[in-house]
């Protein structure tokens, strides 16, 4: 994790998922483990591809890491990526690497209540229990029912009584608790289902898709080509930072890789002021524009300020957190991974014996 000394014996929560996208619940859970378990930091591992999940309807990486270090909004929260630099892919792999890597540090592994009945089904869960102290959170409709599963089950013996929260990370593991904080309902499921998806074209030069509408009278209507429109916004978001004396401007094309934007753009300014300035400035202009309300997210510290366009999704950087966060990196990272995905050979036949001659 950038910026963490090799020799650290912070006390550490590690929260690994596919952050499809990051909400409240994760902050929340976050939240609650630096206080009810003493920590002095929770990391959000946001992992490549969750092996147990399909990878239809899932983010790039690049955008998932950038959504969920926008909601995080804390200085005890970190976000990253990690298996792409430790090669691993399953939990236990990771815990076991990231100790390796931070041999002094107090690790525990974070997860709602929902995850426990699921745990059976993880590669080396039984180890993984040996592995790091974890401490399972209350969810709806998975509070105290999910510790009748078989995983809470096999290591009862090894449950810290409540109140004893506090010693977890300090525990030898195999060592667990279950707190039965505030339940928050946000679910990443549930986002997604109402999350409104990018209209896939049907074919070469179509201008929109057919969708069945019960109110036509032909029963069926056109989605308009918003291409034109999502091209005008840039032009115009481009324009405004060009205006601003925005440095290092780079446009990243998603058309087809992500479903929230069609560009993101990357902007830097010298201070926060400027940053702040910058961004304000845009989302007058955008609305001045008819686009209408603009969120802004990030003026509080002028670091790093989202401008959430629709079409057109803007950062504007700081100088050091711009190479720090190394956004553009992170996307061609993503692109490289698509790129190298096997492709499979042609099936060959066996070549016909010529026949023998009669």
């Amino acid at each position: 994790m950038p910026g963490v000394p090799r020799d650290t014996t912070r006390r550490i929560g590690l929260l690994g998922g596919s952050f499809n996208p990051a909400h409240e619940g994760h902050r929340h859970v976050s939240l609650e483990a630096l206080k009810r378990l003493d920590l002095d930091e929770v990391w959000w591992l946001v992992s490549p591809q969750n092996p147990l999940k399909s990878d239809d309807g899932m983010e790039p990486l690049p955008t998932r890491v950038a959504r969920a270090r926008q909601l995080a909004r804390h200085p005890r929260i970190r976000v990253d990526a990690p298996e792409l630099l430790l090669g691993t892919r399953y939990t236990l792999d990771t815990v076991r690497a990231l100790s390796r890597l931070y041999p002094r540090a107090q690790f525990v592994w974070l997860m709602g209540a929902d995850i426990l009945p699921q745990l059976v089904h993880w590669l080396g869960w039984r180890d993984l229990f040996a592995a790091v102290p974890i401490a399972a959170f209350a969810r709806p409709g998975w509070s105290y029912p999910a510790l009748a599963a078989a995983a809470p089950r096999a290591f009862a013996r090894y449950r810290l009584a409540a109140g004893q929260e506090r010693r977890l990370a300090s525990c030898e593991p195999p060592a667990w608790c279950f707190i039965p904080s505030r339940l928050d309902s946000h679910s990443a499921t549930a986002i997604r289902a109402v999350r409104p998806r990018k209209a896939r074209t049907t074919g070469a030069g179509t201008k929109g898709i057919t969708i069945s509408d019960q109110n036509s009278s032909t029963g069926a209507r056109r989605l308009p080509d918003r291409s034109k429109a999502s091209t005008a916004l840039l032009a115009l978001a481009r324009h405004s930072l060009e205006e601003d004396k925005a440095e290092d401007i780079v446009v990243i094309d998603l058309k087809g890789k992500s479903a929230f934007a069609d560009y993101m753009v990357i902007a830097s300014g010298r201070s926060n002021r400027q940053v702040v300035a910058i961004a304000e400035h845009l989302a007058d202009r955008l609305k001045q524009a008819g686009h209408g309300y603009i969120p802004v997210e990030g003026k509080q510290t002028g670091d790093w300020v989202l401008v959430d366009g629709g079409d057109v999704v803007v950062h504007i950087f700081r100088p050091e957190p711009r190479a720090f966060y190394a956004l553009e990196k992170m996307w061609a990272l993503e692109e490289e991974a698509v790129d190298a995905k096997p492709v499979k050979a042609p099936r060959i036949g066996r070549p016909r014996r010529a026949k023998k001659p009669a």
